[in-house]
């Protein structure tokens, strides 16, 4: 049975509790591996706030690799791979980890990332109901903010907001009016987790930097300690 594992990891809700999953399901996890993009609209990766994943990495005393891209559609795929290779050759990793809930795209490019390198691939959120998800998160000790919102109806109001119950309700209304993914599986919104079982301490949100994208596009650049 494979047991030791690299984390696809953008300090987002969905690589952190896939991250949770894993080690409570026995697995090692031996290093995370972010992937810090310069194209804000990548495909494949998680781009708001994403350097502050070092910090994540240091509350949870797990090694972290981190590869940069341009962010250029499918090329980009060649720096998570080499990334990917890194794992396996320095920390001997026998699979990967992602948060993929939905995405067929991110999904299958890294299952033929793993085939290519004899890599397990494991998806613990493959599918999980959105709204039970969230109730989940919650129920489990994690406290998330929102970094980024990108559809309507968001507005700037909506960052650095956490994911509480009344959070949750608010997004089963608007994806009963507005088809609004409730966890923001259609990429309406991006997290970030600031506290969970697996931080030895909660990272403190000390400032932000508001950055409007276009209407109804929003992101925090945070600074954390």
């Amino acid at each position: 049975m494979v047991k030791k594992l690299a984390s696809l990891f953008s300090g987002g809700k969905d690589s952190v509790y896939a991250t949770y999953l894993a080690k409570k399901q026995d697995y090692e996890v031996a290093c995370l591996i972010s992937i810090f993009s310069e194209n804000k609209e990548s495909y494949m990766f998680h781009t708001p706030s994403i350097e502050k994943t070092i910090k994540q990495a240091e509350v949870m005393n797990i090694s972290l690799i981190v590869e940069k891209t341009k962010g250029e559609k499918e090329i980009e795929l060649e720096d998570l791979k080499r990334a990917i290779l890194r794992a396996k050759e320095e920390y001997g990793v026998e699979g990967i980890i992602t948060g993929a809930i939905q995405s067929v795209y991110q999904a299958s490019r890294i299952q033929e990332i793993c085939f290519e390198l004899d890599l397990e691939c494991f998806n613990p959120l493959w599918q999980k109901d959105e709204s039970e998800y969230l109730d989940e998160l919650i129920e489990t000790g994690f406290k998330v903010i929102l970094v980024g919102v990108f559809a309507y109806p968001f507005d700037k109001s909506w960052l650095l907001r956490e994911i509480d119950k009344t959070f949750i309700s608010e997004a089963r209304e608007l994806n009963k009016k507005y088809k609004i993914h409730v966890a923001g599986e259609g990429g309406e919104f991006e997290t970030f987790v600031v506290n969970c079982p697996l931080y030895k301490r909660e990272l403190k949100v000390i400032s932000s930097e508001i950055k409007e994208e276009g209407e109804y596009s929003f992101r925090a650049e945070i600074e954390v300690n």
